[in-house]
């Protein structure tokens, strides 16, 4: 092999084994991007899905504080429009009471309550009141059971009220009480029975 030859074969040689050795470091640098950009890829993902998580939970978050708040509203409406029922209601009731203490069935009402209270207390000294508004009946009163009335300084609406202070004892048939009692423990059930 001549001179020419052998530089041309350790040219095609060496051109070889450089394009091999390029191909080679290619290949290398395209493979280590790839795998920069799979990761990089994948890093994307997970931060979109962990950005989607997160957003979804601060919707659900939002959607809730505002349903909650929502609720709190209905409930505050409802309770304030409960009230002024349960004061119409009332109301009402008092007038009914108003219009039942013109009747003789309210003055046998008192006559019972007069009776009952002197026989509870026996031979205990008893002190009955009657409410101010009463006061006319008091004589009717006196002469239907025998019993010595007072007139009550508080107005209770109506009904009868009698102390035993030998037993400590407060006998309240008043009407006043009574209404403050139901006022009190009155309530708006809802559909299911739950106040």
């Amino acid at each position: 092999m001549t001179l020419e030859e052998k530089i041309a074969h350790l040219q095609t040689t060496s051109m070889e084994q450089a394009r091999a050795e390029g191909n080679a470091i290619i290949d290398s640098h395209r493979e280590a991007l790839e795998k920069v950009f799979e990761d990089h890829k994948a890093e994307a993902v997970r931060q979109a899905e962990t950005r989607v998580k997160a957003e979804t939970t601060n919707a659900k978050l939002m959607l809730n504080q505002a349903a909650a708040k929502s609720q709190l509203e209905i409930k505050r409406r409802q309770g304030k429009i409960q009230q002024e029922l349960k004061d119409k209601i009332f109301d009402e009731a008092r007038s009914l009471v108003n219009d039942y203490m013109k009747t003789e069935a309210y003055t046998d009402f008192l006559i019972k309550c007069i009776k009952q209270a002197g026989h509870f207390a026996g031979t205990d000294p008893v002190v009955i009141y009657l409410n101010p508004s009463d006061e006319s009946k008091r004589p009717e009163l006196e002469d239907a059971t025998g019993v010595h009335l007072t007139i009550s300084a508080e107005d209770f609406i109506g009904g009868a009220r009698a102390v035993i202070r030998a037993r400590n004892i407060l006998i309240d048939n008043s009407f006043k009480t009574q209404l403050q009692n139901e006022y009190d423990k009155f309530m708006f059930l809802g559909g299911d029975g739950i106040a």
